[in-house]
C-alpha cells in the first residue's frame, strides 16, 4: 500500500502530463501482480467494492472521532477521506498489500465491511489510510484520466494506446491477461466475437483564421446530443459513450434495435414530444442519462434514437482504413437494414464556400444543433485527434452576467480553495435564484482572487459550502439553456463556465431570469 499511496501523493502534486505518465508507468512496471492490476483499476475508475460506501465512511468517522472535532476538521480540510486518515488515531506501521486489502473488502458483506476496513486503517499510516479510503469508494481525484492511465501503460510496455483500448472492455481487474500481453508473455486478447469499445475519432476546433480547401471536405451538422458507439458481436449489443462508458442499461430500446453485426458511430438523441417527432433538446435526453434502469413509461415519453455518422465495422469487415467517402457509402447501404424509428442518417450540407457555411452555423441555434462538422473525404477512421482530418465548428456560446451565491471547496489540488461556484439571476420581484454552477474557465490567479473574495464575504456556512454576500458578478458562458423542473429558477444551463470576473459591475445590474428564458431551447 505504501508504493500506491506514494504514487497518489506524487500524482496529486504533479502538474506535468509527461511526469504523470512517467510516474504511473514506473509503478506499473515495478509493482507486483496483482497489486498493479488493482491500482490500474482504481486509476481508470474500474474499481468496484460494493460493501464500502461514503455513508459507511461517515459512520466510521462518527464512531471513532468526536463528531464536533470531525465536522470542524472536515470543513477546514475539505475532504472526508483526508480528514479521517489524519484523525483516525496512532499511525500503524504495517505495509498492507494492496491486493490483500482490495480482495478482503470485495469479499466482505455489508455488515462485516466496517470492521474489516477499520482493522486495515489501524495498520496503515495516514498516507496509506487516505489511499485505501479513496480507492475503496472509487473517488480518486489526482488529475489523472482513464485515458492517461492507459497511455502510461502503453508507453512503458511499448504498446499503442489504441490497441490497449481495443481490448480494454473485454478484460476485468486485476488484468492478468493485459499484463501478460504487455510483457510479451501472451498474445493479445481476442475480442473479435465480443461487443467491445473501439476508440473514437475526434475533431479539432476550427480556428477562425483556418484556411482549408472546402472541396476536400464534407460538411454535416453537429447535433446536440451525446456521441455514442453501437457495437454488436457474439449475439450481444452494447452502447458506449465517447469515454468508453457502457450506457446500454440507460438505453435498452436502442440496443435492442440493432440486430446486425456492426460497429456504428452516431449521435444519441431523443424525439421531442413538441418537436413533431424530430430531435428534442439535450434536456430531454438528460432525463435518461446515468439511470441504471429506465421504465417503459420513460422510454415511451423520451424515445431514444441514433443519428448515424459513420460505420467502423460491417459484419466481419473492418472499414476504418477506408476513406470517409467509402465508409459513408457503406453506411448508406446499411441504413435500410435498420429500424427507422431508432436509426437515421446524418444529412450532409451542400455549401460552396466557408462563408456560406458560416452563415448556416450562425443560424444553428434556431435549428437545434451545436454547429458544424467538416470531415476530410479521404480520411481513414483513426483514434484520437489528427490535425487536418476532422474539424468541429461550434456555434458561439451564450453569455449572461450572474451573481455568485455560494462557493464550495474543490477536490484534489484544489481542496484548499473555494473553486466551485453557484450563481444566480434576478426575478422580477427582486429575488436571486440559482441558474447554474461552474468550476472552470478561470486562471490560477483568478482562482486565488475568487477564493479570497469567498473567505472575506462569507455570511453563512453549510459544511463545506459557504454562502457569500451577493455582490460579485460573474460573466458566465454556456452552450444552451433548458427548462428544468428540478431547479427553483426553472432553468438549467448546459456546459456553464466562468468567462470573466465582472467586479466592475454592480450586482443589481446582473441578468434576469426573464432574459435567460428567451434563450430556452
Amino acid at each position: 500500500m505504501r508504493a500506491f499511496s506514494r504514487l497518489l501523493d506524487d500524482l496529486t502534486y504533479t502538474r506535468s502530463r509527461n511526469a504523470k505518465l512517467r510516474l504511473i508507468g514506473e509503478y506499473l512496471r515495478s509493482a507486483p501482480d496483482p497489486d498493479r492490476g488493482w491500482a490500474l483499476a482504481a486509476l481508470t475508475g474500474e474499481m468496484d467494492i460494493p460493501s464500502v460506501k461514503p455513508s459507511m465512511i461517515r459512520a466510521l468517522a462518527e464512531e471513532k472521532i468526536d463528531p464536533v472535532l470531525y465536522k470542524i476538521s472536515r470543513d477546514f480540510v475539505g475532504d472526508s477521506a483526508e480528514t479521517l486518515s489524519l484523525l483516525w488515531g496512532p499511525e500503524g506501521h504495517d505495509d498492507v498489500r494492496l491486493a490483500d486489502a482490495v480482495e478482503a473488502l470485495q469479499a466482505a458483506s455489508r455488515s462485516d465491511a466496517p470492521a474489516i476496513l477499520a482493522g486495515l486503517l489501524d495498520r496503515l499510516d495516514a498516507s496509506g489510510r487516505y489511499a485505501l479510503i479513496k480507492l475503496a469508494i472509487g473517488a480518486l481525484r489526482v488529475g489523472v484520466s482513464a485515458r492517461l492511465s492507459k497511455q502510461a501503460l502503453a508507453d512503458v510496455f511499448d504498446l499503442k494506446v489504441e490497441d490497449v483500448e481495443e481490448v480494454w472492455h473485454a478484460l476485468a481487474p486485476p488484468y492478468d491477461a493485459l499484463f501478460a500481453w504487455a510483457e510479451g508473455r501472451a498474445d493479445p486478447p481476442n475480442v473479435s466475437e465480443l461487443p467491445v469499445f473501439r476508440p473514437f475519432m475526434l475533431a479539432h476546433p476550427l480556428e477562425d483564421n483556418a484556411r482549408i480547401d472546402l472541396s476536400a471536405y464534407a460538411a454535416e451538422w453537429k447535433w446536440d446530443g451525446i456521441r455514442v458507439q453501437l457495437v454488436r458481436a457474439g449475439g450481444e449489443t452494447r452502447l458506449y459513450s465517447r469515454t468508453g462508458d457502457d450506457i446500454t442499461h440507460s438505453f435498452p430500446d436502442v440496443a435492442e434495435a440493432l440486430e446486425i453485426d456492426a460497429v456504428l458511430d452516431g449521435e444519441l438523441l431523443v424525439r421531442g414530444a413538441d418537436q413533431g417527432g424530430e430531435a428534442g433538446s439535450f434536456n430531454a435526453l438528460q432525463q435518461r442519462l446515468g439511470r441504471k434502469t429506465v421504465s417503459k413509461k420513460m422510454q415511451a415519453e423520451n424515445p431514444a434514437f441514433v443519428r448515424l455518422y459513420d460505420v467502423l465495422i460491417d459484419g466481419k469487415k473492418d472499414l476504418r482504413d477506408l476513406g470517409w467517402e467509402r465508409r459513408r457509402a457503406r453506411l448508406e447501404k446499411l441504413i435500410p437494414m435498420l429500424p427507422n424509428d431508432r436509426f437515421d442518417l446524418s444529412s450532409l450540407i451542400d455549401a460552396s464556400s466557408i462563408a456560406q457555411l458560416e452563415a448556416l452555423r450562425d443560424e444553428a441555434r434556431e435549428t437545434g444543433v451545436e454547429g458544424l462538422m467538416l470531415k476530410r473525404r479521404d480520411s481513414a477512421y483513426v483514434a484520437g485527434r489528427r490535425v487536418g482530418l476532422w474539424y468541429k465548428w461550434k456555434r458561439d456560446p451564450l453569455n449572461a452576467d450572474c451573481v455568485m451565491m455560494y462557493a464550495q471547496r474543490g477536490s484534489g489540488k484544489r481542496s484548499s480553495f473555494f473553486s466551485d461556484y453557484t450563481f444566480g439571476c434576478w426575478t422580477e420581484d427582486g429575488q436571486l435564484l440559482p441558474v447554474g454552477k461552474a468550476y472552470f474557465g478561470f486562471t490560477d490567479e483568478e482562482l486565488k482572487w475568487l477564493d479570497r473574495f469567498v473567505r472575506r464575504n462569507t455570511i453563512n456556512r453549510f459544511g463545506p459550502v459557504r454562502e457569500v454576500e451577493k455582490t460579485l458578478v460573474l460573466e458566465v458562458a454556456f452552450d444552451s439553456i433548458h427548462a428544468s423542473k428540478r431547479h427553483k429558477s426553472g432553468l438549467a444551463m448546459r456546459f456553464p463556465r466562468i468567462s470573466r470576473i465582472r467586479d466592475d459591475k454592480p450586482a443589481e445590474e446582473a441578468d434576469t431570469i426573464a432574459n435567460l428564458e428567451k434563450f430556452v431551447s
